[in-house]
């Protein structure tokens, strides 16, 4: 178990279980550690999960925003880890005292900041599993069913959000699930990249030019910087209230041959539905339309709003989305799924693997028949990184636990709550709506004259 010889050598490893030999150093005071015992975690593990379920129970109980000092948690804690093992229940103990104080209640239903981190029953449970089986899925032969029910879970929420054919599996496009935004984005930019420098040499890449609105997510300008694009050629475009802050096509337009006319390479452009401080939507169709006639990648970030368009009388936000090049959107931000499950839709995944994977012929341990018939997918070529997590689990399990009409009705109930909302504050004259609502955010304020300010 466990053996692996290089094909090429004569090299044998064993790689050796944690825990499974004596050590002969540091032997004083100290026992025979087995850290996959079965029964002591069925033990520890039920002492973990009542010690969450508690929590979920008195969560609103705590004030949301931590009330610690910076640097409070060293004055706690030990200066040194311990030498020898400490029991759960101490450890547990120490949690609640000097961990939990110290932590901003996400889940509780006071929390406003941000969007929510929303979790559930089944997003917890899908990440216990996936923990368990810890899993290294990078390539198909790592663990088949992990890229196996990633492909599927991918279609399935496709189809609920009517995504054309080109960008699934089922058609000539693919899904993958990653972290974060932040990473759909840097991969995409460095698909689009790679396939225009291929055109034009490398040499040119001071060239190009990324283009968002100044709604747009910090994802695409940190997505910039590493993907080696010139500070001076991000474009955040300006909007305007008469738009509702959405990326209008005539300014994305003047823009592009502004560049264009200095003789630059416009390559990506960062369309939103859902931005992160107003909701704004920038439209899709005519945006695309635009960029289209100069070969400009464009990606989708709907990483809140996505969600809702699986509502039909949602979907409409999305219109103009066979025009784009990819597509993302957080299933830990709105759709029931624990942190971090960001989904992304490829037309042509050929261009992000061929930017992405590595020549596994160069590295024997990546070789195998599996991904030599091209017939797999090996998803280590579709992301940053090489390892990575069972997260199709916990999509899995929200999709089986609570089905689609369910997802769709928990969705509406807090759009109508948030519609509710946006009448009251309308409705009383020491404050204003500061843009319309679109989904299940409002952005108000108090009215300066009801505050004793005077307005510029």
């Amino acid at each position: 178990k466990n053996l692996e010889i290089q094909q090429h050598s004569s090299q044998i490893s064993f790689p050796l279980l944690m825990g499974s030999l004596k050590s002969d150093v540091e032997h004083e005071n100290t026992s025979m550690i087995n850290p996959m015992d079965s029964e002591e975690l069925r033990r520890q593990g039920h002492m973990i999960i009542d010690f969450i379920a508690d929590y979920y129970k008195n969560v609103e109980k705590y004030p949301v925003l931590s009330q610690v000092e910076p640097g409070y948690l060293r004055k706690r804690l030990p200066e040194s880890a311990p030498n020898n093992p400490e029991p759960i229940e101490t450890i547990l103990q120490d949690v609640q005292e000097h961990v939990v104080p110290g932590i901003t209640h996400w889940q509780s239903p006071n929390y406003f900041a941000y969007f929510p981190s929303s979790g559930s029953i089944a997003g917890f449970l899908g990440e216990m599993l996936s923990t368990g089986f810890n899993v290294v899925g990078f390539n198909w032969i790592s663990s088949p069913a992990a890229t196996e029910l990633e492909n599927i879970v991918m279609d399935w929420l496709g189809e609920m959000l009517k995504l054309p054919k080109s960008f699934l599996f089922s058609g000539n496009g693919g899904g993958v699930i990653l972290g974060t935004t932040c990473e759909a984005i840097l991969c995409t930019l460095a698909a689009a990249r790679d396939q225009i420098l291929n055109k034009i040499g490398r040499e040119n890449i001071s060239k190009l030019v990324v283009y968002g609105s100044d709604q747009t997510h910090s994802a695409l300008q940190k997505a910039a910087q590493i993907a080696g694009i010139h500070p001076k050629n991000f474009r955040a475009i300006k909007t305007t209230k008469s738009s509702s802050f959405a990326l209008t096509p005539d300014s994305l337009q003047a823009a592009i041959s502004s560049d264009i006319e200095a003789g630059l390479i416009p390559l990506f452009l960062c369309a939103t539905v859902g931005t992160t401080s107003i909701t704004a939507v920038d439209p899709l169709e005519p945006l695309c339309n635009a960029a289209k006639r100069y070969g400009i990648w464009v990606h989708v970030d709907a990483a809140y709003a996505g969600s809702a368009c699986i509502c039909p009388e949602f979907r409409h936000f999305i219109d103009g989305i066979e025009g784009a090049d990819s597509l993302s959107f957080n299933a830990h931000k709105w759709f029931f799924t624990n942190l971090d499950c960001c989904c992304m839709w490829m037309k042509n995944p050929t261009a992000l693997t061929n930017s992405l994977s590595t020549n596994s012929e160069s590295y024997e341990f990546l070789r195998n028949k599996a991904s030599d018939s091209k017939q797999v997918v090996d998803y280590k070529d579709w992301q940053i990184t090489l390892s990575r997590r069972f997260r199709a689990l916990k999509l899995w399990l929200v999709l089986r636990s609570y089905g689609v009409a369910n997802l769709r009705n928990y969705l509406r109930s807090h759009v109508k709550m948030a519609k509710q909302f946006e009448q009251l504050v309308a409705g009383d004259n020491r404050f204003e709506v500061v843009v319309p609502r679109n989904f299940a955010m409002v952005c108000f304020r108090a009215l300066p004259s009801c505050l004793g300010e005077k307005q510029e």
